[in-house]
C-alpha cells in the first residue's frame, strides 16, 4: 500500500478504534433515550387531578414546559442514534473518515470527538446550514 493510498482511507486497526468510540456512544445514548421516556411516561402516569387552583396551574404549565423540553431531548439523541448508527455503516463499507465535500481523510482528532462527521473543519466552515 503506497503513503498516498493510507492517507485516503484509514486502515482497519484506526476503523476498528473509531467503531468502539461510536458503539460506546450509541449504549449511552440509548441509555438516556429509555430514561427520558421513562421519565415522560411516569409524568403522564401521575397527576390527574383536575383542581383548578392558580397554584395547579402554573405547575401544570411548569410539567408541559418540562415534557415538552424532554421531547426535544429524546428528539436530538434519537437524531445523534441515527447519526452513529449511518457511521457505523460507513465504516463497514469503506467510507468512513472520508470528507464528503474534499474527499479528504478527517483528522483523527476530529473523528474522536465527533465520531459520526461528514465533514472536515474546512468543508464545515465552508456550509452555510
Amino acid at each position: 500500500m503506497s503513503t498516498n493510498e493510507e492517507r485516503q482511507r484509514y486502515s482497519q486497526e484506526e476503523l476498528a478504534e473509531f467503531e468502539n468510540i461510536i458503539l460506546e456512544k450509541l449504549t449511552n445514548a440509548r441509555k438516556e433515550v429509555t430514561f427520558i421516556k421513562e421519565t415522560l411516561s411516569r409524568r403522564n402516569d401521575s397527576g390527574t387531578d383536575n383542581t383548578a387552583s392558580p397554584s395547579k396551574v402554573l405547575e401544570d404549565g411548569a410539567d408541559t414546559a418540562e415534557k415538552e423540553s424532554l421531547n426535544q431531548l429524546a428528539s436530538r439523541q434519537m437524531k445523534f442514534i441515527q447519526q452513529l448508527e449511518n457511521a457505523l455503516i460507513r465504516i463497514k463499507n469503506g467510507t468512513y473518515g472520508v470528507c464528503i465535500v474534499t474527499g479528504k481523510l478527517i483528522p483523527k482528532e476530529r473523528l474522536r470527538a465527533v465520531p459520526h462527521t461528514q465533514h472536515t473543519i474546512e468543508a464545515k466552515l465552508q456550509r452555510k446550514d
